[in-house]
């Protein structure tokens, strides 16, 4: 059986590597930006912690500053 690959730009959810080449963001400063527990973008799976992609392209939007 053979594994179905997803291209990043379709995935609802990304991990911080994933997010991190997508973004041009550092993985270092996404983990620091998903430690705040108010981040609405940011999905908890026991210890795994995945980035919502549309919402964080939404919370980007109104960024000049990370």
């Amino acid at each position: 059986m053979k594994k179905i690959q997803v291209p990043i730009w379709e995935k609802s959810n990304l991990t911080i590597d994933e997010a991190s080449s997508y973004f041009h963001i550092g993985a270092a400063k996404l983990r620091e930006m998903t430690d705040n527990p108010a981040a609405n973008y940011v999905l908890e799976i026991g210890t795994r912690r995945l980035i919502k992609r549309k919402q964080f392209e939404k919370y980007l939007e109104n960024k000049r500053y990370i």
